[in-house]
């Protein structure tokens, strides 16, 4: 039977191997410095205070590759559609981007209830008639969230065909039925099409429980 060492609750420590750290008995509070660095347990869990989980604070972008100036989305009048975006390019100061966005479904989750989260959707897009045509971008759970009312107009006042560049910013915080479900991007022409191209989603964790 394998015997469970104890932690002490400060802050020096004997530096020990990551491998005899995880022999040490789960004590919350308790800190242990290995080669990896320095290793605080929360909530159960050992988190490395070196990285951006220690504060749980953080954040990723995800870049688009699919649609680009030489093949842009059409988003149909009257339809209301996924903002998609494949993560061709993700880059993170999360250790878990995955948590938060999944670009194979299009779902904007959270790490945990009660956070709150910035979040950026960028765009290039143009309409044929800009006089008749905007859009209508919001976060949208299908579930009867509340979510939906985080609302944008794409309007374009440049004019018609014009490329427009858009930078939409949004703040909310996560729900149970948002971390266990999550939301999306939608995207709704109303007057005419829109084609949209060049998308880039960040999202920033910015509060943590």
């Amino acid at each position: 039977m394998s015997t469970k060492k104890n932690t002490a609750i400060k802050v020096q420590t004997d530096i020990v191997t990551d491998v005899e750290r995880l022999t040490y008995a789960i004590e919350e509070g308790s800190i242990v410095q290995t080669e990896t660095g320095y290793w605080i347990v929360r909530s159960g869990s050992w988190v490395n205070l070196n990285s951006s989980d220690a504060q749980g604070l953080g954040w990723a972008r995800w870049d688009d590759g699919q649609y680009t100036s030489s093949n842009k989305l059409t988003f149909a009048d009257g339809v209301a559609a996924l903002l998609p975006n494949n993560g061709a390019t993700i880059t993170s100061y999360l250790n878990t981007p995955a948590d938060l966005y999944n670009p194979t479904t299009g779902r904007v989750y959270g790490i945990a209830e009660n956070d709150t989260y910035i979040a950026t959707v960028v765009f290039k897009a143009s309409a044929a008639n800009a006089n008749a045509t905007y859009g209508e971008l919001r976060l949208e759970g299908g579930n009867g969230t509340p979510y939906e009312r985080l609302a944008s107009l794409v309007t374009f006042p440049k004019g018609n065909a014009v490329e427009h560049p858009f930078h939409q910013v949004f703040q909310y915080y996560i729900d149970e039925d948002f971390l266990t479900n999550g939301n999306y991007w939608q995207l709704t022409a109303v007057g005419g099409a829109i084609l949209v191209w060049d998308i880039i989603l960040f999202i920033q964790r910015t509060q943590s429980r």
